[in-house]
């Protein structure tokens, strides 16, 4: 038996009902590592440019990494990788959980799924063999409601199941894949992609529990270590202590918290939908992935209107309490966890559904949306109505029908509204202003699926003032010195170039960017490196041949979206991004200039080795990164 990997891929042809296993070399593991890298070389390969991302020709992989099932926080991880009909181009998203360390002990590293079921199936993987199962009987149902019903059907309440919601099912651009009942794969409307091949969802049983390493006393002796010091890193103890949603009075103090669609950095009312106030009120327990100590996850228990929410809903993270929050101008913590509560339900992503009502929002109080159009009034501040948008979105009725497949869609279905717009290629901007932080401007412009704050370190950790936490581990990927708070300049592109391959290698490999990182987090560059030699055996692996892995992926991105005809004319921020910010705070009046953006851009894709003029990568890249075949 290999280390770190089981050999097996599941390739399911839904058209033909046909299951086969593939055994791909160890050069292969080595090569990607695993997640959307290894998921794109199958795109890459199977699917025909110009393919409809919601018609049988696409291709969808969901892939696990070399390091998924190791006894260490951060591992348990699975990729979903597909031409996206949010972005029309490459999609990529990821969720964590127990499912994906399941799946390895289950006997596989990933599923590649082609054409279409002439009905609902699932896929039933149960210790080594796998099967197709009618589903029928779980089409129309909420993911909490398959979890009971599957788990009961099948007499195992230890399985774990990965599914659509009834947005999927309706093809919302704006629907994720589920597992747990609370944790989203929620970007790029990877569950409409599946809804598209009538695949309701992808149930894993491993009765061995227990991976294969090359080294189990170095992998203990590291997970004991990151343990040991989460107490030192005030980061990582913030979100043990209240999630992700500990960030939401910082981001608030220093003007980047994202306010009534953009306008503001800072909510006046954030204070109610604080992770502070989340935890002294409506917080139950605190929840984990498989073998991680961070505990980052949130249970609460609330109502709102007279409308439970349970246990089995988990919280809202930061993202969460922001979009559906500060963006509608909503200070009502419990509407907010009922909206996650709906999202998580009829599995949508949060970010996207959130955004999207707010853009809704603005064109209501500017006159450019009515009453009549919407079916009721909806003004920022307004809860019921956000609640109420939600809900239509993810039924796919009233209004909703045309908010379901993300702003930019419905813009351009109403033909007015794009001016209110927070969206880089189809996909709306979280909660990270890239006008303060400038090195995010620069990665959610060029990103290849578009706006994203998890793809490359924040500003914070290298500017004035940062850490020596930060520093000392920057200092590995060449980084000496600060710099200067809202710089754009050549250090800066540096800066998150460098730090988006490392965070390309973390979606290869799969490990969560809370644990796992460049800077902040409780593990850094050296024991990232560590991981995967404690894990495969690989003892040579080095610093470079994991940025060697991002950067492959990165260019397996954007090679995709060339084929699609989508280049350096798509990496474009939204012309609000270029008004100045409102409001009072520390960013008020803060504005990006297109000037910087274009030299910013420019100076990228030098450093990448892509062409200016159209943005795509050389074939000398991609003969340096062993991609010459791609394009």
């Amino acid at each position: 038996m290999p280390n770190g990997y089981t050999g097996n891929i599941l390739h399911v042809d839904l058209t033909n009902g046909a299951l086969t296993i593939e055994n791909p070399p160890e050069s292969f593991y080595r090569k990607y590592l695993g997640g959307s890298a290894m998921g794109l070389h199958y795109v890459l390969k199977q699917m025909k440019p110009g393919a409809n991302p919601l018609g049988p020709e696409n291709v969808l992989t969901m892939m696990l990494g070399v390091t998924t099932g190791a006894p260490i926080s951060g591992q348990s991880r699975a990729t979903f990788t597909a031409k996206s009909p949010l972005v029309d181009g490459i999609g990529d998203s990821q969720f964590g959980g127990f499912f994906p360390a399941e799946l390895k002990f289950a006997g596989f590293d990933g599923l590649v799924v082609t054409g279409k079921a002439a009905k609902p199936v699932y896929v039933y993987i149960n210790d080594g063999k796998a099967e197709l199962r009618d589903a029928s009987h779980l089409w129309g149902k909420t993911t909490s409601q398959v979890d009971e019903i599957l788990k009961q059907e099948l007499g195992d309440d230890k399985i774990e199941i990965a599914q659509i919601g009834p947005a999927g099912e309706k093809l919302n651009a704006t629907a994720s894949v589920i597992n747990m009942a609370n944790r989203a794969a929620g970007r790029t409307g990877m569950g409409a992609v599946m809804g598209s091949k009538n695949l309701k969802a992808i149930v894993a049983r491993g009765k061995s529990k227990r991976l294969n390493t090359a080294d189990a006393k170095a992998i203990n002796n590291l997970a004991r270590s990151g343990a040991a010091t989460l107490d030192d890193n005030g980061d990582v103890k913030g979100l043990q202590v209240h999630g992700t949603a500990s960030v939401l009075s910082f981001q608030n103090s220093i003007g980047t918290l994202p306010t009534r669609n953009y306008n503001e950095g800072q909510f006046e009312d954030f204070e109610p939908i604080s992770g502070e106030v989340m935890t002294e009120t409506i917080l139950k327990e605190r929840d984990t992935c498989y073998a991680c100590t961070v505990n980052c996850k949130r249970v609460v228990e609330t109502e709102w209107n007279g409308r439970a929410v349970e246990k089995k809903h988990g919280g809202p993270e930061y993202e969460t309490l922001a979009t559906f929050g500060s963006y509608c101008g909503v200070k009502d913590l419990h509407a907010v966890a009922y909206a996650n509560k709906l999202c998580n339900e009829y599995g949508m992503d949060t970010i996207g559904v959130g955004a999207t009502i707010a853009w809704a929002m603005e064109c209501f109080e500017n006159g450019v949306l009515t009453e009549a159009e919407i079916g009721f009034p909806a003004k920022f501040g307004d809860a019921e109505a956000m609640v109420r948008l939600t809900e239509l979105i993810g039924k796919r009725e009233g209004f909703g029908a045309v908010l379901a497949d993300g702003s930019r869609h419905a813009a351009n279905r109403l033909e007015k509204g794009h001016e209110y717009l927070i969206t880089v290629k189809g996909a709306e901007a979280p909660a990270h202003m890239p006008q303060a932080k400038r090195s995010l401007s620069l990665i959610y412009a060029v990103n290849p699926f578009g706006a994203d704050h998890q793809s490359s370190e924040h500003d914070p950790m290298i500017e004035d003032g940062a850490a020596d936490l930060y520093m000392g581990r920057l200092k590995m990927l060449g980084f000496e010195q600060t710099q200067a708070p809202r710089s754009l300049g050549a250090d800066k592109v540096r800066f998150a170039l460098k730090t988006q391959q490392f965070y390309s290698f973390l979606d290869s490999c799969n490990l969560c960017q809370f644990v796992w990182g460049p800077a902040w987090t409780l593990y850094g560059p050296q024991e990232s490196v560590d991981i995967v030699r404690h894990v495969t055996g690989w003892d040579d692996f080095s610093l470079d041949e994991l940025m060697a892995v991002g950067e492959r992926r990165l260019n397996m991105m954007r090679a995709f979206n060339a084929r699609e005809g989508i280049g350096r004319a798509a990496d474009q921020l939204p012309k609000k991004f270029y008004k100045a910010l409102q409001g009072t705070g520390p960013t008020a009046g803060v504005a990006l200039t297109e000037e910087e953006m274009k030299a910013a851009v420019d100076t990228y894709y030098e450093l990448s080795g892509w062409d200016k003029a159209t943005g795509n990568p050389t074939p000398e890249t991609l003969k340096r990164l062993e991609l010459d075949w791609v394009m």
